[in-house]
């Protein structure tokens, strides 16, 4: 199993920037797709998920209206478009993937799979 991040970068404050996380060795319609962060010093902590088949989506408050996750299964890839970005968005990203047995879930614990982290720097 293999998922990898990628997109991340360098960006001024209020901009954007899509990441995407494409997964191998996983039936995409049994997992769910998460997006975390670790900023410097700070624990890891989700940013948004989606669920593996009728696309349910939950995120977490400071990122809700300028963040959006997708998938598309056919591809085995999620993305994370963010915009209005915030020098507080700084950090590592990381998609994981977490084996679920009810389409429309999607949460952020017990993770089973997860890919290398993509850096976002925001500038203020």
């Amino acid at each position: 199993v293999q998922l990898q991040a990628s997109g991340g970068g360098f960006v001024q404050s209020g901009g954007s920037l899509k990441l995407s996380c494409a997964f191998s060795g996983i039936t995409p319609e049994f997992y769910a797709i998460g997006w975390f962060r670790q900023a410097p010093g700070k624990e890891r902590e989700g940013v948004s998920c989606i669920s593996s088949t009728d696309g349910k989506t939950k995120y977490r408050d400071s990122v809700k209206g300028r963040f959006t996750i997708s998938r598309d299964n056919a591809k085995s890839t999620a993305y994370l478009q963010m915009n209005s970005l915030k020098p507080e968005d700084t950090a590592v990203y990381y998609c994981a993937a977490d084996l679920v047995y009810n389409g429309s879930y999607c949460g952020f614990v017990g993770m089973e799979f997860w890919g290398k982290g993509t850096l976002i720097t925001v500038s203020s």
